[in-house]
């Protein structure tokens, strides 16, 4: 196992060696929660299905065009959470709870192009969610199986067993949203835009591109389906908490933020998606939050496909190599006072205001060809979520209660205690506008 903790390094990984350090070498956990490496994160780079997969989701899902065409079915459920917060005025919101089920809301809604219909979509949206966030708990512990693949056989701390476990659960999760999928496309003239990510998916299972490359598998769609919900979900949620947290330590910089968006959006208007490009003081918060708090701060561990020398090391074929964007995001020698939330850091030196992967200093996406493909749409529903609850309402803590900062270890750095907030209407038409 190797560590990198500085960008110099981290730049010869991700961008001068990137293809030979483009290999996985996945936990058991997460080849078992993926289909058997299926999707986009974990599946091997000289798997010719993983770039047809990035293809996929590059040119065909994520597409500025498809986003903007889904835009209704997100600001739905953002507008259905705040009017669930706007029911709640005076009690306390647990921030994370409420933004995982926006996001998930939203994340199914795009799939499925709507909403889940009854009974039926609402159990099986809150089975998602809790087997969603088992998945991701078990995939970010230390597995001795993985350390000693030689003692593997025996699952000495159980993880893979509960986690095929989860994964048979959800399976049949996604199974139901499959036939659903299905049924609603019947239903369809075959002229009609297909919105759903889902139908996209489906009928790229089925039928060639126009550039002959093979089509999707059943396993490969339930891969991509799992990157989206589970992925997107969790670390959306992630951020969304750690950055309220340090707006509630920091008034002076929430007002700044709110001073913004009355500006910007106006006293008697909700937060709409063409609102954000303009609110570059909120952005650069959320890029201070993920300078302190990155969502995957050892990001995903990297392997190389055969040896490599490495600042006069030579890293063996088949190493798992971590960079530690936790300790160069917090690195004295290259940021000002590292352990200060100030997000004027990201509006005074163009030089850190890309978070694109091209600045090695600040990577909260990985960099290079395994960098995030779901950039575009996890800023969008961040940045989205995070300026409506910002803008909707005034937040303060219940009384008596101090905020606890920790974290807690595992794939995606949580927070160790939920943040619990109490909610003041600032709208005087937050129905008529929802």
């Amino acid at each position: 196992m190797c560590v990198i903790s500085s960008p110099e390094l981290a730049k010869e990984v991700v961008r001068d060696h990137d293809v030979t350090f483009s290999e996985r070498d996945p936990p058991i956990a997460a080849q078992v929660a993926s289909f058997g490496c299926n999707d986009i994160s974990f599946d091997s780079y000289s798997n010719p299905r993983w770039k047809n997969k990035r293809k996929v989701l590059a040119t065909e899902l994520l597409t500025n065009a498809r986003l903007n065409a889904c835009y209704g079915l997100r600001r739905e459920q953002v507008m259905n959470g705040l009017n669930d917060v706007y029911e709640n005025v005076g009690k306390p919101i647990d921030i994370g709870k409420w933004t995982y089920l926006v996001a998930l809301n939203a994340a199914i809604s795009m799939i499925l192009g709507g909403e889940l219909p009854g009974e039926k979509g609402a159990a099986i949206e809150g089975n998602l969610k809790e087997n969603s966030s088992e998945s991701m708990v078990l995939m970010g512990k230390p597995n001795v199986s993985d350390i000693f693949p030689a003692i593997a056989r025996f699952d000495i701390q159980g993880i893979e067993r509960r986690m095929r476990k989860i994964n048979q659960q959800f399976n049949r999760l996604l199974e139901s949203v499959i036939e659903m999928a299905i049924d609603k496309e019947k239903d369809k003239k075959s002229s009609e835009q297909k919105l759903g990510f889902l139908e996209l998916l489906l009928h790229l299972e089925r039928n060639n591109n126009e550039d002959n490359a093979s089509p999707l598998t059943m396993d490969e769609v339930k891969g991509l389906l799992v990157d989206i919900l589970v992925g997107g979900t969790d670390t959306t949620t992630t951020m969304v908490e750690w950055t309220m947290a340090e707006l509630m330590q920091r008034p002076e910089i929430m007002e700044e933020v709110k001073k913004e968006l009355r500006d910007v959006v106006g006293v008697n208007n909700t937060v709409e998606e063409f609102h954000l490009s303009n609110l570059s003081y909120l952005n650069a918060v959320i890029k201070e939050t993920f300078r302190l708090h990155p969502a995957l701060p050892l990001l995903v561990p990297r392997c190389p496909g055969r040896s490599v020398h490495l600042n006069g090391y030579t890293i063996p074929k088949g190493s798992r190599l971590f960079i530690n964007m936790w300790c160069i995001h917090r690195d004295p020698g290259i940021w000002e006072n590292p352990l200060e939330f100030r997000p004027e850091r990201f509006l005074n030196d163009p030089d850190n205001s890309n978070h694109y992967g091209n600045d090695f200093r600040f990577m909260p996406f990985g960099s290079g060809r395994r960098k995030c493909p779901g950039i575009p749409l996890g800023e969008k529903l961040l940045f989205f979520i995070l300026a409506s609850l910002l803008h909707s309402f005034e937040w303060r803590l219940p009384h008596g209660i101090v905020l606890d900062m920790s974290g807690k270890f595992g794939i995606v750095m949580k927070k160790k205690e939920p943040i619990l907030l109490i909610p003041t209407p600032r709208l005087t038409n937050l129905d008529a506008n929802c």
